[in-house]
């Protein structure tokens, strides 16, 4: 199966979008639609659902993906160490400012009423002191911590509203001392290597030795999938470089994050986690509540449309969808709309043009290969670059430079392929030749972009490639060539 790399306007996007599946996209038909319009990740929300339900989508992705002839990745979201209340008698309660509220650790699973709630956490008591501001529900609902006893938390509450079974809570400025990995995450890593997941994200991350134990865990299940650290903490912020170098992706994880540091402060954040996470080497999506009213609405606000473009601007590779693909009525038109934005978008964004401010640190030789070709890239006139990548590795270094010229990485490995679905400006496409001659794969390659469009006579094109094909992380040489009518190459013009 190759990919048609000119089959619509919607997959010349550079930005790639992430949508959840959920009930909203459990229909084949659906699910072939949402491909079509734009899909590059499909995230599996390990909060919700049963294991034979994710197993059932994770099928419904694969056979959908197979007949559109996309290359599409998986990325499955382990719930983490959410602190939640537990459940109510009646399902909720409506708390009204100056009601006193009890958080009750001691004691988690009696039903709730409108003076008190189990909570899960044993831990709570000791991480909160009298004066401390609780969190509920994102943020909705407010409460004052006014003494503790035992287990107990009591509660003056600031902000009321209706506060449902399971909502969360949060401690305004952070400090609760949850790991990144809660006990119920453990099943959950086991079963995203056996579904081949591209991608496992980790929540609620503090620091990098989170990430270490995640990996391991996931090796341990025999998967290779990437870790993408979700930065929704305050400690996270803190640590945010050590995080950078130990995971392989970050996600600006809005919701909570902004509940611990305060809107006004998120805007700016956002930017600097980006920027980070790029100066990194790392891919780095944007998420949450980026469409939010298209879960019931058939169009987006203004505010959400600047929302999505602002994150595009700031250089993310991707933007993610949660309830508005999940459970919402318009799944196909979100996934429009959010095309029609990012691409929009696009057409204002700035090329790096001096690739000397990147302060990109060469770690490997196929870095600085990947280097080399951005550079010349942002100072010749290019039609684009093709990267013959195994691993997808190069493709990722070339990514991380701000560039107009679009990457197409071919590449023999499945895996690879679906994992570069989520890269910035990189088309991944198959490569078919098993060919060990490098000039033959080359052929075949801008053979393949000349047939689709993606180039033409007399096009100048930046070829990376190792000395042995097929070989993971050996890029090691560049070509400049000019394509003839019949896709042979010059070479040097």
């Amino acid at each position: 199966m190759n990919v048609d790399i000119k089959k619509s306007a919607s997959h010349r996007r550079r930005t790639k979008i992430i949508a959840t599946l959920g009930p909203g996209t459990d229909d084949a038909a659906i699910m072939e639609k949402l491909i079509r319009a734009g899909v590059d990740v499909f995230r599996l929300n390990m909060s919700h659902g049963s294991q034979s339900e994710h197993e059932k989508r994770v099928e419904l992705v694969r056979e959908a993906a197979h007949r559109a002839k996309w290359q599409v990745a998986l990325l499955v979201d382990l719930q983490g160490p959410k602190i939640r209340v537990e459940k109510f008698e009646n399902d909720g309660v409506l708390l009204s400012s100056g009601d006193h509220f009890t958080l009750d650790a001691d004691d988690p699973f009696t039903p709730g009423d409108r003076t008190r709630v189990g909570v899960s956490y044993s831990r709570l008591p000791g991480d909160v002191s009298p004066g401390d501001i609780l969190l509920l529900d994102d943020g909705l609902i407010s409460m004052q911590v006014q003494s503790i006893e035992g287990g107990r938390v009591h509660c003056l509450v600031d902000n009321g509203g209706m506060l449902r079974n399971r909502k969360g809570i949060n401690l305004q400025g952070g400090g609760l001392s949850v790991s990144g990995l809660a006990e119920h995450d453990l099943p959950h890593i086991k079963l995203a290597a056996r579904m081949g997941a591209d991608y496992v994200a980790v929540s609620f991350v503090s620091c990098a030795d989170e990430i270490h134990r995640a990996r391991a865990l996931l090796r341990e299940a025999g998967s290779e999938a990437a870790l993408v650290a979700k930065i929704e903490r305050v400690e996270a912020v803190a640590n945010l470089e050590e995080i950078c170098d130990a995971t392989d992706a970050i996600m600006v994880a809005r919701g909570d994050l902004g509940v611990e540091i305060g809107d006004e402060e998120l805007p700016g954040l956002q930017k600097r986690i980006i920027r980070t996470a790029i100066k990194h080497n790392r891919i780095v999506a944007t998420a949450t509540q980026m469409m939010q009213s298209m879960v019931e609405n058939p169009v987006p606000t203004r505010a959400e449309v600047l929302d999505v473009a602002n994150a595009v601007l700031d250089g993310t590779d991707a933007v993610m969808l949660s309830a508005e693909t999940a459970v919402g009525k318009h799944p196909v038109k979100v996934i429009e709309s959010m095309n029609r934005i990012c691409l929009g978008a696009e057409r204002h964004f700035e090329s790096e043009g001096n690739i000397r401010q990147l302060n990109v640190r060469f770690e490997r030789i196929d870095q600085a290969i990947a280097m080399a070709a951005m550079f010349m890239a942002t100072n010749v006139a290019v039609k684009a670059i093709v990267a013959l990548t195994e691993s997808g590795s190069t493709a990722q270094w070339l990514s991380r430079v701000q560039s107009s010229v679009p990457i197409y990485a071919f590449s023999t490995n499945p895996a690879s392929r679906r994992r570069m679905a989520m890269f910035r400006d990189v088309f991944p496409v198959k490569q078919d030749s098993a060919s060990e001659d490098a000039d033959v794969v080359i052929g075949e390659a801008l053979r393949t972009l000349l047939a689709h469009g993606a180039v033409a006579e007399n096009d100048r094109i930046i070829v990376t490639m190792g000395d042995r094909m097929r070989n993971s992380g050996g890029t090691n040489s560049l070509r400049f060539i000019k394509l003839d009518v019949d896709g042979c190459a010059r070479y040097g013009v």
